[in-house]
C-alpha cells in the first residue's frame, strides 16, 4: 500500500454503548482497530499507531471500556464480551466507516476475535496477539480455572474473579504492583525455570509475593511505567478487572457460537516464553479449523507476553506485511 503522510497523534472521544469510548488515531486510509489487554490502555500500541499510520493506514487505539477516559460502568455484568464488541462496533460507526481491520492483544485479541465472529461485516480481517483463538464452547471456564493450580495454590484468573480480593492487593501501591506484573511475564525478567510462577497464589498470600523485585524489563520505561500507574490511581482497577468476572457470562451468551471458526483473513503472533502462547498450543494446532482463512502463525523466539512491546519492530513488519497481502 502507498505511503502517506502519518499526521500528529490525535486524542478524540467517541459515543457508544459504555458511554464513552476515549480513542488515540493517527493517518490515513483503511481503518485498523487496537484492542488493547490487561493491564494496559490505548498507550500498548504506541509503537504500532506511526508504523500503521506510515503504511497508509488508519490506525486507531481505544481505551477499553473500564480503562483510561473510557466511560466506567458500575455493573459487573456491563464488562461481558457481547458489550465490548458492541463498543467496537460502535467506534467503526462513529469514525465514519463500514469496516475495519480489528487487531487485539491479549484480552484485546479475545475481544477482536468475538468481533469477528459476531460482526463479520464490518470486522473484515482479524489479527490476534498473544493469545490463540479458541471457538466459544468447553466446559464452564470457572470449573476449568477451579482445578488448574490443585489444593495447594490458585490460579490467578481465579484470584481475580472474586470481586474486591484483588484491589485489595493492587490498589494500595499501583505502580509497584504494575511493576512486578509486567516484569513477571516480561521475556528479560520473567522467573527462571524452576521459580515459583506468578500465574499462581499460595495460600493466604497474594499474586505479587511472586512477581520479580529486580530492574524494569527493557520494553519499560519508568515514563511507561508512570504513564499507566497514572491511569490506574485514576480510575481505579475494578473496571479491567470485571473482565475476568465475565467469563461464565460470555460463556452463556457465546453458546449460540460454539465451535464456530472466524472465516476472515487472520493472523496469529505470539511469544515462545509466554504462557498464554504454550499453554494454548492446541488451540494454535487447531488454527486449520478454527481459522480456515489464517495468513500466517508467528511464535517469535525469546519473546514474553507484551509482545507489540517488547518486539515493536518485528510486530510493526509482520502486521503491516499482513495487512498489504489483505489490500493487494
Amino acid at each position: 500500500m502507498r505511503s502517506e503522510p502519518t499526521g500528529a497523534l490525535r486524542h478524540r472521544v467517541v459515543e457508544a454503548p459504555a458511554g464513552r469510548l476515549h480513542l488515540a488515531e493517527q493517518g490515513a486510509g483503511p481503518l485498523v482497530l487496537l484492542v488493547h489487554g490487561f493491564p494496559e490502555s490505548w498507550y500498548s500500541w504506541r509503537r504500532q499507531l506511526p508504523a500503521l499510520a506510515a503504511a497508509g493506514y488508519r490506525a486507531v487505539a481505544i481505551d477499553v471500556r473500564g480503562y483510561g477516559r473510557s466511560s466506567r460502568p458500575a455493573a459487573t455484568d456491563a464488562y461481558r464480551m457481547l458489550q465490548l464488541v458492541e463498543d467496537n462496533v460502535a467506534v467503526v460507526r462513529a469514525l465514519g466507516e463500514e469496516c475495519a481491520v480489528v487487531v487485539g492483544h491479549d484480552w484485546g485479541s479475545n475481544i477482536a476475535a468475538a468481533s469477528a465472529l459476531l460482526h463479520p461485516g464490518v470486522f473484515r480481517a482479524v489479527g490476534l496477539l498473544s493469545v490463540p483463538y479458541a471457538p466459544p464452547g468447553g466446559p464452564r471456564p470457572t470449573d476449568i480455572f477451579g482445578r488448574i493450580g490443585g489444593p495447594e495454590q490458585e490460579f490467578y484468573v481465579s484470584y481475580f474473579q472474586e470481586p474486591g480480593r484483588a484491589e485489595a492487593e493492587i490498589e494500595p501501591d499501583v505502580r509497584g504492583w504494575l511493576a512486578g506484573f509486567y516484569s513477571a511475564l516480561s521475556a528479560d525478567t520473567m522467573p527462571a525455570e524452576g521459580e515459583p510462577d506468578p500465574h499462581f497464589v499460595a495460600p493466604g498470600r497474594r499474586l505479587r509475593d511472586r512477581f520479580p523485585t529486580g530492574p524494569l524489563p527493557a520494553w519499560l520505561s519508568e515514563d511507561d511505567l508512570d504513564f499507566y500507574a497514572g491511569e490506574f490511581e485514576r480510575t481505579g482497577i475494578t473496571g479491567a478487572l470485571n473482565r475476568y468476572r465475565n467469563m461464565d457470562r460470555d460463556w452463556e451468551d457465546l453458546a449460540p457460537y460454539r465451535e464456530a471458526p472466524v472465516k476472515q483473513p487472520s493472523l496469529f503472533i505470539g511469544g515462545a516464553l509466554d504462557a498464554s502462547t504454550t499453554w494454548m498450543s492446541d488451540a494454535i494446532d487447531a488454527y486449520p479449523t478454527t481459522l480456515p482463512a489464517l495468513s500466517a502463525s508467528h511464535v517469535l523466539d525469546g519473546c514474553g507476553h507484551w509482545i507489540q512491546q517488547e518486539r515493536p519492530h518485528e510486530v510493526n513488519r509482520l502486521l503491516t506485511a499482513w495487512l498489504a497481502t489483505i489490500d493487494g
